[in-house]
């Protein structure tokens, strides 16, 4: 199997499972084993999701949350990756999405080159984003601002527009995906 077609294979798969995933990252929030700073990003990756963001793509579901599944996945790895007993019991945890995770971000490295870069540095920036005007620790100290965000977390799950019956019409070629996280890089770049 081609690179592109093991890309567009392994993105068709984290599509399909953003919800889930996600909630796999609301466990990580809540996971007081894992560190504050681990759970802090955590809480940032669901937020980056579950925020109603101005889409130019709206119609485009696969390039509406293609940044979202990266972004996901990319945090988990990083709060996976760690080297201590806590991190390794949270990896146990959910052998469907660890076991095949570096893997699968390597054949993401080898199409997207240089958008890895800028989207590491995006997971980076997780930990300061707000929702709803909170920083992130509300959402781990403050039970009514988790409750808020659970809230959210299941409203996007509701919501959530694909699935195996529609995804494999919508993306066929590593372009949909690279395309669209171009675009993202160039909507955040700064003007000149």
């Amino acid at each position: 199997m081609s690179t592109e077609s093991r890309f567009v294979q392994v993105f068709k798969s984290w599509l399909v499972s953003l919800p889930h995933d996600l909630k796999i990252a609301f466990e990580a929030m809540d996971d007081e084993n894992l560190s504050r700073t681990d759970r802090e990003l955590a809480a940032g990756v669901v937020i980056y999701i579950v925020t109603k963001k101005d889409i130019k793509d709206r119609n485009d579901s696969v390039g509406s949350f293609a940044d979202d599944a990266l972004l996901l996945r990319l945090a988990l790895r990083r709060i996976g990756e760690k080297n201590d007993e806590d991190a390794a019991a949270f990896r146990d945890r959910f052998p469907e999405l660890f076991g095949e995770l570096s893997a699968e971000v390597d054949t993401c490295k080898t199409v997207l080159g240089d958008l890895m870069g800028w989207l590491e540095a995006k997971v980076d920036g997780l930990r300061k984003l707000e929702h709803r005007s909170k920083k992130i620790a509300a959402y781990l100290d403050d039970e009514e601002a988790r409750s808020e965000l659970y809230d959210d977390g299941l409203a996007f799950r509701t919501d959530y527009p694909i699935d195996d019956s529609t995804i494999n019409d919508k993306l066929k070629k590593a372009s949909t995906v690279t395309d669209v996280i171009k675009r993202r890089r160039a909507e955040d770049s700064p003007r000149v």
